[in-house]
C-alpha cells in the first residue's frame, strides 16, 4: 500500500503530554488507526526490532522514513512534539497553503467578486 492516509487533526494538548519522541510516534500511529502492530511496520518496511528502537530512542529515524510514517498515519505528531520540545507554541502553528488549495481559494474569491458585480447571491 503506497497511499497517504486521510489527514487527522492532532490536538496540541495530546502532543504536549508525550514525554518522548517514542510517545509521539505511538500517538502518530494511534491517531492513524494503527495499534503499533505488524501492519504499520510492514507498510513502512521496517522490522519489529527497528520500530521498537525508534520508540525507545536508541535508534534515530531517517527523515524519509519519518515522512512515510506521518504520511501513512495522516498526521504530524512526531514533528509537532519536536517543535514543542524546542519551545514552539503549537497553538500558533499552521500549515502552508498548497498550490491546489491556493488555486481553489482564488477561484472562490473570483466567483464571489463576479457575483457581487452581477448582483447574484448564493
Amino acid at each position: 500500500m503506497n497511499q497517504l492516509a486521510i489527514p487527522v487533526v492532532v490536538r496540541p494538548e495530546e502532543v504536549m503530554r508525550k514525554q518522548s519522541l517514542g510517545g509521539a510516534i505511538e500517538l502518530c500511529a494511534e491517531l492513524g488507526g494503527y495499534a503499533l502492530d505488524k501492519t504499520l511496520q510492514q507498510e513502512l518496511k521496517v522490522d519489529k526490532a527497528q520500530f521498537s528502537r525508534w520508540q525507545s530512542g536508541t535508534e534515530g529515524v531517517q527523515w524519509p522514513k519519518f515522512q512515510e510514517l506521518m504520511d501513512k498515519c495522516g498526521n504530524d505528531a512526531p514533528v509537532l512534539w519536536m517543535l514543542h520540545q524546542r519551545g514552539y507554541d503549537l497553538h500558533g502553528l499552521r500549515k502552508r497553503e498548497t498550490e491546489t488549495e491556493r488555486d481553489l481559494r482564488l477561484a472562490r474569491e473570483e466567483i464571489v467578486a463576479l457575483r457581487r458585480v452581477i448582483g447574484v447571491t448564493a
